[in-house]
């Protein structure tokens, strides 16, 4: 991290705050293309990087950039890249190799409207389904959402961590208005940040299975260079990383990239609650909306409503047990966001309750205002 900053109160755009985030984290090496509203973070990372003895390339397209991160990744070096929704739909085909091959690393979509072209310059949330499901074939994924430019900060840290003890590529979802907002935050001092590496073979070179299995379901991860047997392949592998066409071998490869996500549930499903004891309406938000939902259930409050909101820090995997229980407590919960319903979705699948689940939708390219979800709340109350 820049050694200048640490402990500094700083006026910050959600985006120079990831790139912190990012620089806090150990992230060396930044490949990417420019795209609205994600350049700043390539445009600091050029400046940060090579002060931090880090390198930054701008590729010439998604398609490579994904590609150079990967590479980076398997050299032992954090990387990530960033990116809108029309250049996270290039990345995807990669973003399949990186989860079969185990591969950590992040990637950053500051989404805005769509499909294609869409709305470069408008917010929306409209890529959250694609961020789980974008790539091809069952697949494990994390996806992070942040909502404030501290969030940008802090969840960033988290998307390495996680990347990096799960061998797993994690998705960071922010948007035009979060990466765009400037807010004051105080930089925490390097030693107060949490970082957590990869881990590395205690086997001798000779020993060493690429994909083997344990007791974390997380192989032993070596770096190109160091002298360890690599093969690294987009086809389903056994332990040495090899094709393989033997069915018990295919299952099981399946079943373990997914039980090492299943196994770290209480440490990847992350949410945040705001006056949730006594609520019996709920509001359920991610991103920019959480904010204007606040000041939602604070203006309800007043009025005498007894609402809550529960914030979703991670997406995917769907953080159940916190919305389980959010269903069981109230009588309605109202999905805030800005597309026309796709978490609002995967409430009511877990919806077992006699709870009413209300999407409400906002996808003109506008923010969703507080006033307009306390009308939300006071209708339901």
């Amino acid at each position: 991290m820049d050694p200048r900053k640490p402990g500094e109160r700083l006026l910050l755009q959600g985006n120079e705050a990831i790139v912190y985030g990012a620089l806090a984290a150990g992230c060396r090496f930044y490949a990417g293309y420019p795209i609205t509203p994600a350049s700043e973070i390539a445009e600091l990372l050029s400046v940060k990087l090579p002060q931090v003895n880090g390198t930054f390339i701008q590729m010439e397209d998604e398609i490579a950039s994904m590609g150079a991160i990967i590479g980076a990744s398997l050299a032992g070096v954090k990387s990530m890249t960033a990116t809108s929704g029309p250049g996270f739909s290039l990345m995807q085909e990669n973003l399949g190799y990186a989860c079969i091959a185990e591969v950590p690393c992040v990637v950053v979509n500051v989404m805005r409207g769509g499909p294609s072209t869409g709305l470069p310059t408008n917010v929306a949330q409209g890529d959250v389904l694609m961020a789980r499901w974008g790539t091809h074939g069952d697949h494990p994924i994390i996806v992070l959402a942040v909502s404030s430019v501290s969030d940008c900060f802090s969840i960033t840290v988290k998307a390495f961590n996680l990347s990096e003890k799960y061998r797993v590529p994690v998705i960071l979802l922010s948007d035009e208005v979060v990466a765009h907002t400037r807010e004051c935050i105080t930089l925490p001092q390097t030693e107060q940040v949490r970082v957590v590496d990869r881990i590395a073979p205690k086997t001798p070179p000779e020993w060493y299975k690429p994909y083997a299995t344990n007791n974390r379901g997380v192989p032993d991860m070596a770096i190109f260079g160091d002298g360890y047997h690599h093969h690294v392949t987009g086809l389903v592998h056994d332990e040495w990383g090899f094709p393989t066409q033997n069915p018990k071998e295919i299952e099981g490869f399946h079943n373990r990239l997914h039980d090492k996500i299943t196994k770290g549930f209480p440490e990847i499903m992350m949410t945040k609650t705001f006056d949730m004891a006594d609520a019996d309406i709920c509001v359920i938000t991610y991103g920019c909306v959480s904010r204007a939902a606040r000041m939602a259930v604070k203006n309800a409050r007043e009025h005498g409503v007894k609402v809550g909101l529960v914030q979703l820090v991670t997406l995917f995997p769907f953080p159940r047990k916190a919305i389980d229980s959010a269903l069981r407590q109230c009588k309605a919960a109202i999905v805030s966001e800005l597309n026309m319903g796709q978490m609002s979705r995967e409430v009511n699948r877990v919806n077992q309750y006699d709870c009413r689940v209300i999407k409400h939708s906002r996808y003109d390219g506008q923010m969703i205002t507080p006033d307009e979800i306390t009308k939300q709340i006071l209708s339901c109350a």
